[in-house]
């Protein structure tokens, strides 16, 4: 692995007027060597997918590459025309994209799909493309590839759809795969899947990858070496065993320090306060000066050289030139968190009780529209919640954590059980009898940007529940009112004359969360509130969710499926899997000691930063069965490794380890992990 297969020198890249443009990749020097996982990161706007579309020559109208040189192996790819760029694309250097619902092609089957591929670039004649498509899509580890071929894109699950990307990509038998955060939307299980697929396809092809992504933990797990990237520039590079060890550049260490974990609990999480700058200007200092905790004078007006550390590991910044590195080493260590004070005692009053859930959904079929069956979306979840602590419910995508969020709430009509807010029944209440208890129960949606309308103003968005509920009827008073809440939640009271779409990601999640605060609840479904957030931008939100639950004794139901942010933030967790709780209980005993085979699973397939803490990965074979036909017995019987033949018989039923631990299983005694 010493060969060299990518060179970039000096990558610059335009968008936009010459006179305005904006320089969205400004200098940028890497290599990529035969076999090796190298990895580019860095938050939201820094340049990371800009960079990838420059190297494939696929930018968006307005962009143009104005200077440098791309070279795979002998060939300049900058000075090839677009017909012979093509011959090179998708076949010697290929790339997933990062939404593959959105990147494969509604109307046309998987098989035509990668069928096209497979006929462009291997050249085979149409009785032999069929018979490629099926060894591609085994080698992607797709179940069944004969019946798969005639399905289209929305027949399949999210980890499907990415493996179907990857045939693709594979159909030209690529030098070099560009994964363009190939994992971000999907859950812990399938992402590990996938990178388990890249990883054995790269080992028996000696492909390179060059893998863009802002989580740290998968860079940690899979990446060789790393590059940071800050406002179209590099800022660092390093080994990965290096760079995890002890980054060099004050950006690298404060998104080090962003990552959520258990023993950061007590503590406030590291920001990094603003945002990366427009890029349609000139610099004259360090692009990351203004939101820089060390920051010298010569930071401002001086463009920082890049400083080479050591074999590999190079930064860009003044801390480290001439004879600073003593005090670079000095300066650039964190400060100790703040402590948060202790939040809810352990026998906070209980708000909300729900029993045996269910919220099914009919299956309707023929003319005449007649029920022909029900799918189980939630299938008898029980939970309990109380004032100033956090509930946290996980799973696979599908499980039926945003239902069992919406049933409760009673934004969608459960089927059956309770569900009692401080002892009323909120359950059969019809709209006029639930709305004065709208009040108290408030929901932060996944989407802030499809959770706003983007017709309104943010101070009407904000204020629209208390004119709906006749708490507060006149607009000075409204007004008066959001701009409290827009302090609260860390903006500016301008941001109340501004639409949705002018804000950053994280900026939309705290009006979000603003406009779930302006009725006073005392309970609030937070439904992957930072799914989609930066580490950066995840650390305000979780400070923020903190500071307010101390603050006002809030209770938070935390749908996710980071186990990280339910490290550091919640209470309690309960494990879904297809409309049941498998496993509930403190927070520390689920996750230091899980019981449930699925939860093992689960836990062992999230990436970790520290090499000490990772569990070898617990493959889970199949897919998720489906809630409108689950198997009989225990549901998880079908893909659990430890799984007997009474398991296939009898669901198990509630096993109690503990005055609030339980476990459904039957071997939940002896599933304990050794201290």
């Amino acid at each position: 692995m010493t060969d060299i297969l990518l060179e970039v020198e000096r990558l610059t890249t335009d968008i936009g007027p010459a006179d305005t443009a904006a320089r969205v990749v400004d200098g940028l020097d890497l290599t990529l060597r035969e076999g090796e996982t190298f990895a580019l990161l860095g938050e939201s706007g820094c340049g990371k997918s800009m960079t990838a579309l420059s190297l494939m020559r696929l930018l968006p109208p307005g962009g143009r590459i104005s200077a440098g040189a791309v070279r795979l192996a002998d060939t300049d790819l900058l000075r090839l025309t677009e017909a012979q760029m093509r011959g090179v694309r998708g076949g010697r250097m290929a790339m997933i994209f990062q939404e593959p619902q959105t990147s494969l092609n509604p109307v046309l089957t998987i098989g035509e799909q990668i069928g096209e591929a497979v006929r462009v670039h291997e050249g085979r004649p149409a009785r032999l493309v069929e018979e490629r498509v099926l060894e591609l899509l085994d080698a992607v580890g797709i179940p069944d590839p004969a019946r798969r071929i005639a399905e289209y894109p929305h027949q399949l699950s999210g980890g499907m759809k990415q493996r179907v990307m990857i045939a693709m990509a594979l159909a030209g038998d690529p030098q070099l795969l560009i994964a363009d955060e190939p994992t971000t939307a999907l859950d812990v299980t399938i992402q590990a899947q996938v990178l388990r697929l890249l990883k054995e396809l790269q080992q028996s092809t000696e492909m390179a990858v060059l893998l863009i992504t802002h989580d740290l933990g998968v860079v940690a797990e899979t990446a060789d070496r790393l590059a940071v990237m800050y406002a179209g520039q590099i800022v660092e590079t390093a080994s990965v065993a290096e760079f995890f060890a002890a980054p060099a550049h004050p950006y690298s260490r404060r998104l080090m320090d962003s990552l959520p974990s258990a023993a950061k609990r007590e503590a406030r999480l590291a920001v990094i306060p603003g945002r990366v700058p427009p890029l349609d200007q000139t610099f004259v200092g360090c692009r990351f000066a203004a939101r820089c905790a060390d920051v010298l004078p010569e930071c401002r007006g001086q463009v920082p050289e890049w400083t080479v550390l050591g074999p590999g590991h190079g930064v860009r910044c003044h801390l480290w030139s001439g004879d600073r590195s003593g005090i670079a080493a000095l300066t650039l260590i964190p400060p100790p968190a703040e402590p948060l004070p202790a939040v809810g005692p352990e026998g906070a009053a209980g708000l909300l009780e729900v029993q045996d859930l269910a919220v099914h959904f009919p299956i309707h079929r023929g003319v005449f529209r007649r029920v022909v069956g029900q799918v189980r979306a939630v299938d008898g979840v029980s939970l309990s919640l109380q004032a100033g602590r956090t509930l946290a419910l996980v799973g696979e995508s599908g499980c039926g954590k945003t239902t069992a969020g919406l049933g409760l709430l009673q934004l969608i009509p459960p089927t059956g059980g309770s569900v009692r807010y401080l002892g009323r029944e909120l359950r059969g209440l019809g709209y006029w009898r639930m709305r004065p208890f709208r009040k108290d129960l408030q929901i932060i949606f996944q989407d802030p940007f499809a959770a706003m309308n983007p017709r309104m103003l943010v101070g009407d968005i904000i204020g629209e529940g208390l004119q709906a509920l006749g708490i507060e009827r006149s607009r000075a008073g409204r007004m008066q009112r959001v701009a409290e809440l827009l302090d609260l939640v860390g903006m500016a009271p301008e941001a109340a004359d501004r639409y949705p779409h002018e804000f950053s990601g994280g900026q939309r999640q705290r009006l979000c969360i603003a406009r779930a605060l302006a009725v006073e609840p005392k309970l609030i479904v937070c439904d992957e509130p930072t799914s989609a957030l930066d580490v950066s931008v995840q650390a305000q939100i979780l400070n923020l969710l903190k500071d307010l639950q101390d603050r006002l004794g809030l209770a938070y139901l935390f749908i996710t499926h980071n186990i990280s942010v339910v490290s550091y933030l919640a209470h309690e967790v309960a494990v879904m899997y297809l409309g049941r709780v498998v496993e509930r209980g403190p927070v520390d005993q689920v996750l230091d000691d899980p019981r449930h085979p699925y939860t093992r699973a689960l836990l062992s397939a999230v990436p970790v930063v520290d090499a000490a803490k990772r569990r070898a990965v617990i493959r889970l074979e199949g897919d998720m069965p489906s809630p409108a036909n689950p198997p009989t017995g225990c549901y998880f019987h079908p893909r659990c490794p430890e799984a007997i033949a009474e398991c296939s018989r009898v669901y198990p039923g509630e096993t109690r380890l503990g005055a609030d631990r339980i476990v459904h299983c039957l071997r939940a005694a002896e599933n304990s992990v050794p201290a």
